[in-house]
């Protein structure tokens, strides 16, 4: 393998070359409000230079073979786990999240690499008679955008980059203002595997976004982010009729049925709730436990969550680092009001002391009517509603009740009964017995606002393509 990435200066990636910017900006540390080192402010003349550069190279890069891209992926996937150390501290500093959850998410990096690149992007005969053969097949689009997110800056990075190159595409990303460094990286890592322009990534302010969704150049965008936001990236693409995937945001609610093993599913359901904090959009959002258990799912759930080490990422053992930013902290803070003005009741923590970064400790509010704000707002913070339930039709309606839709669970050892409640449920993945499960061949969207399109899978391969019927007349 080529030398090791530097993950000390920091530059776009334009057309394989590292580039800088006459003005830079830099993000914070959430651990401790510190500095991170400074990275580009792209001005629309980048932004200008990188659509060239991808609409060139995507003349010749869609015509090479899925086995030559493949072959590509897979030096690129290897190239990620030879510096998956680096790139697991650096994604730390930037995003805050314990150093073992971001040696997991670079893991899963190469994984989905591998993984997506391994699925066939079939070509259907409908058609063949004597005189005529009809053929429906997947033609690239063009240049791709990738937006990414703070919350998973590494994972949801490459979620993008590879359907988009795998299917011939080409692709510029551009992370989030509050993580940009580990997606520079990535792109950096890209250029000793893909040719000139195939790859390429910018960073940049609030107003880059606007730039990327707007750009006549640009045929498609692929979005992670707020269903606000969404709906915005959604109206700038009408302008250019460009193609769009929306990842938007998720209100989860979990079933937890009278008949589960409680010492179980507690670890379970305690990971499932504040994995990184809860900024994850498939976090369990809202629990409902079946009233016969739960004081006993309530106390022992407590138990175990507050067990659970608070502290900077970088040190052994923390599962909950800082929330991951200033804006975040702040929506925590307001909501976390809403507990004294609504009078709602904290079993475990409940506020938010002043502390060197942007540190919330778990909170779990005991059964708080249906239409307080911790239960119908996303909090993207550590703290998490639990409500009784003992009618199902009731539960079913009350978690279906959210405009949110994109993900949702049933527990319970009777999988009849289990499987009839998911079957009702309206969410783009549901889960029987787990949560926030995710595989690169498994197709990942949401219902209702939590997005449009998927992700991943062979749905997600072809979102990156034109449908192309060809009729083929013999005579």
């Amino acid at each position: 393998m080529a030398a090791s990435l530097d993950i000390t200066s920091f530059h776009n990636v334009i057309n394989n070359d590292l580039t800088s910017t006459p003005s830079t900006r830099h993000s914070i540390n959430p651990a401790n409000r510190q500095p991170n080192p400074p990275v580009p402010v792209s001005t629309q003349q980048d932004l200008d230079r990188a659509v060239q550069c991808a609409r060139d190279a995507f003349q010749k890069w869609s015509k090479t073979s899925f086995d030559e891209r493949r072959a590509a992926i897979l030096k690129y996937a290897d190239a990620i786990e030879a510096n998956a150390d680096s790139l697991a501290r650096l994604l730390t500093q930037e995003q805050g999240k314990p150093l073992s959850q971001s040696t997991t998410e670079v893991g899963m990096a190469a994984t989905w690499a591998r993984g997506l690149s391994s699925i066939t992007v079939p070509e259907t005969v409908i058609q063949d008679t004597e005189d005529c053969k009809v053929i429906q097949r997947y033609t690239p689009l063009g240049v791709s955008g990738a937006i990414v997110p703070w919350n998973f800056p590494v994972l949801l990075a490459i979620g993008k980059i590879i359907p988009a190159v795998y299917t011939g595409n080409t692709v510029i990303v551009k992370s989030s203002p509050f993580t940009p460094y580990c997606g520079l990286k990535l792109a950096e890592l890209a250029t000793r595997c893909f040719p000139p322009g195939v790859v390429q990534a910018l960073s940049g302010g609030d107003d880059l976004g606007p730039m990327i969704t707007e750009h006549p150049g640009i045929d498609k965008i692929s979005f992670t982010g707020s269903t606000l936001t969404g709906k915005r990236v959604m109206a700038s693409c009408a302008k250019t009729l460009k193609r769009v995937t929306l990842e938007l945001g998720g209100n989860d609610p979990a079933i937890i049925c009278d008949d589960v093993d409680i010492d179980a599913v507690i670890p379970k359901v305690g990971i499932l709730s504040f994995l990184c904090s809860a900024q994850i959009c498939m976090m369990i959002k809202r629990l409902y436990v079946h009233e016969k258990i739960y004081d006993e799912f309530r106390d022992k759930l407590v138990q175990f969550v507050q067990a659970l080490k608070v502290g900077d990422g970088t040190e052994s053992d923390v599962f909950f680092g800082p929330v991951q930013n200033g804006m975040q902290f702040d929506k925590a803070r307001d909501l976390f009001g809403s507990i004294t003005t609504d009078g709602l009741k904290a079993v475990l923590g409940g506020t938010i002391e002043n502390s060197a970064g942007y540190f919330i400790h778990p909170t779990i509010i005991d059964n708080p009517p249906e239409d307080s704000r911790v239960v119908q707002e996303e909090p993207f913070a550590p703290i998490l509603p639990i409500m009784k339930w003992s009618d199902e039709a009731d539960v079913l309606a009350r978690a279906n009740g959210s405009e949110s839709g994109l993900g949702s669970s049933v527990w319970s050892k009777d999988l009849q009964r289990a499987m009839r409640m998911a079957d009702q449920l309206q969410s783009g993945s549901v889960w029987v017995n787990s949560h926030f499960e995710v595989a690169p061949n498994v197709p990942f969207g949401g219902h209702k606002t939590s997005g449009i399109g998927t992700e991943w899978g062979l749905n997600g391969l072809t979102s990156y393509c034109n449908s192309q019927s060809v009729w083929l007349r013999k005579a």
